[in-house]
C-alpha cells in the first residue's frame, strides 16, 4: 500500500499550506503512531483545487494522544492523513 507500517511513529508535517489541505491545525508537527492503512486514495487537497488527475496516495489512521496535543486527556485522537502529510520520525521523538 505504502511505506509505513502499523506501530510506526511518525511525525505530520508542520506547515500552513495556501489552499485547501485536509491537515488539522492541532496535529501539525506532531509525532503520532500509524494504526492502520485505509488504502489509495486521490490527494483531497488536489481534488479541492481542481487538478485534473490529482496524486493517488496511500491514507493512514494515525493515533496521537490527546495529552501530547492539548496538555491533558487520557485518550487518544486518530486522524486520517495522506502519505505526503507524514515523515518517519527520528529515533528521539520516537
Amino acid at each position: 500500500m505504502g511505506d509505513f507500517r502499523a506501530g510506526e511513529r511518525v511525525r505530520v508535517r508542520a506547515g500552513d499550506p495556501a489552499g485547501h489541505t485536509r491537515v488539522p491545525r492541532y496535529v501539525r508537527g506532531q509525532v503520532g503512531r500509524i494504526v492502520e492503512s485505509q488504502g489509495r486514495w486521490a490527494l483531497a487537497d488536489e481534488v479541492a483545487a481542481g487538478v485534473a488527475e490529482p496524486r493517488v496516495e496511500a491514507v493512514y489512521t494515525v493515533a496521537f494522544a490527546a495529552r501530547d496535543l492539548w496538555g491533558e486527556g487520557d485518550h487518544e485522537v486518530t486522524v486520517d492523513l495522506w502519505e505526503s502529510y507524514i515523515e518517519r520520525a527520528r529515533r528521539a521523538e520516537a
